[in-house]
């Protein structure tokens, strides 16, 4: 098949899809590995489909690749991710050993958090400074640490948090669809949050999203439903509260 048709398939197979992997597509048109990359590639710069890690998407003006910065971050909703922060602090009990994980929400929440006899992990710098502040014992990540959104991350951050069992665990995310799941716009903060949700303890793994985060994606999935509970502001459309367990603030 020339390329030019084997692209104008891939489009049509993306729209129809919505989302659909590297593999699926090298599979479909028994095409190698580096030939589906480039017509991904050159599609993607074409503007007729996203690419994303692993695959591609469809062009959806829900979807984001954008990063923005922690400052531009919690200038968006602002009260109502205070409220959503002020209940997540509330939830710490003594004794318990804690993931925060790096985002504007769960920046505010360090604000709040007064328990003292419990242990806090972060990958996030700003949150550290924080909660050292306060007088709290408090165990900062280590590797690269991201620019924009302050976010350490990477192979070294991985495994750190693997050592660790968390008894909750307060996680940031930039989208929730019940297709995609849970996303974000870079591989690497997707990696360590995976693995720190897969070390928080089932049905305490919270996620701290306002309501705009619903009907959202970006590029990386990483999580799923399975064991956590949504903490926002407003309930979302009925489809979401028949799948996710959701506390409105």
């Amino acid at each position: 098949m020339i390329p030019e048709k084997r692209r104008e398939e891939i489009v049509a197979i993306v729209n129809e899809r919505k989302s659909i992997t590297s593999q699926e597509l090298i599979d479909i048109f028994n095409s190698s590995e580096s030939t589906i990359r480039r017509d991904i590639t050159e599609l993607a710069k074409e503007g007729k489909i996203l690419k994303v890690f692993g695959g591609a998407m469809a062009l959806d003006d829900d979807f984001s690749t954008e990063e923005m910065t922690i400052i531009q971050k919690e200038k968006l909703n602002r009260e109502e991710k205070i409220k959503i922060a002020k209940y997540a602090a509330g939830l710490i009990e003594p004794g318990d050993y804690i993931f925060i994980d790096s985002g504007s929400t769960t920046g505010l929440m360090v604000n709040y958090i007064v328990e003292k006899n419990a242990t806090y992990i972060t990958n996030a710098f700003s949150h550290a400074k924080v909660l050292i502040k306060k007088g709290l014992k408090t165990i900062l990540i280590g590797g690269e640490l991201k620019g924009n959104t302050e976010a350490i991350v990477g192979e070294d951050a991985i495994l750190q948090v693997k050592k660790y069992n968390f008894t909750k665990g307060f996680f940031g995310t930039n989208g929730i669809t019940l297709k995609n799941g849970l996303t974000t716009p870079d591989v690497r903060e997707s990696l360590l949050k995976k693995v720190a949700m897969d070390k928080t303890k089932r049905g305490e793994r919270y996620i701290l999203a306002d309501s705009s985060k619903f009907g959202q994606i970006s590029a990386v999935t990483f999580g799923n439903f399975e064991g956590i509970k949504v903490i926002t502001n407003e309930m979302p459309e009925e489809k979401y509260a028949k799948k996710i367990f959701i506390k409105v603030v």
